[in-house]
């Protein structure tokens, strides 16, 4: 069965640095263009960025110039680097594979995976 695998989370102070990692079981995400995810506690998922199948990046204003989303086509793997890392960042991240829609739009139609925990302590 194809699922969203994303792990590295963990409890990290203020100011700090976080790797995670997105992969997908039962198929690859070579060629595919891929979304990071978060949802804060009581608040509605939102998008962090993405990275387009030929490494092209896309950041929301809210982490731009603190994240950078990177890919290795030979591990077959999705990362989230995330610096200066501020409370407020505290969420469940996820990876999703974003398919394109009309226009310049994306969107996604998989199952959602666990995702991995992020907690940012001031």
């Amino acid at each position: 069965q194809e699922q969203f695998v994303e792990s590295g989370g963990g409890s990290v102070q203020a100011g700090g640095s976080l790797t995670i990692s997105c992969a997908r079981a039962g198929s690859s995400l070579v060629d595919k263009a891929v979304g990071w995810y978060r949802r804060a506690p009581g608040k509605e998922r939102e998008l962090v960025g993405r990275i387009g199948s030929g490494g092209d990046t896309f950041y929301v204003q809210s982490v731009k110039d603190r994240c950078t989303i990177s890919r290795d086509n030979g591990k077959d793997t999705i990362y989230l680097q995330m610096n200066r890392l501020r409370h407020e960042d505290t969420a469940v991240y996820y990876c999703h594979i974003l398919y394109k829609g009309a226009g310049s739009t994306w969107y996604v139609r998989d199952h959602w995976g666990r995702g991995t925990q992020v907690t940012v302590s001031s």
